[in-house]
């Protein structure tokens, strides 16, 4: 793989990834998830586990790293979701 390939690769993997940050951050110190879409969630944390494996498949370790830490943070507000009954109403 062409070297700038790659490092575009990783820089994209790098700021998607840590989009996710500030909301996992506002999560776990408010814990108020009454704002956020459970289905959006849903969906997007399966879609990303199916990129993760696509990654695996064809050896991409940009998109393997992608969405592995993508994986953890969204699951992350998506298990405080699922835990904070007031907001499944």
């Amino acid at each position: 793989m062409h070297p700038l390939s790659e490092l575009t690769g990783y820089l994209a993997a790098t700021l998607t990834s840590l989009s996710f940050v500030p909301q996992v951050w506002r999560t776990l110190h408010t814990r108020d998830t009454r704002a956020i879409s459970l289905g959006m969630y849903l969906m997007f944390s399966a879609g990303v586990a199916l990129w993760l494996v696509y990654g695996v498949l064809i050896g991409a370790w940009p998109i393997i790293l992608a969405n592995a830490v993508t994986l953890v943070l969204a699951s992350t507000v998506l298990w405080h979701k699922l835990l904070d009954r007031r907001s499944l109403r």
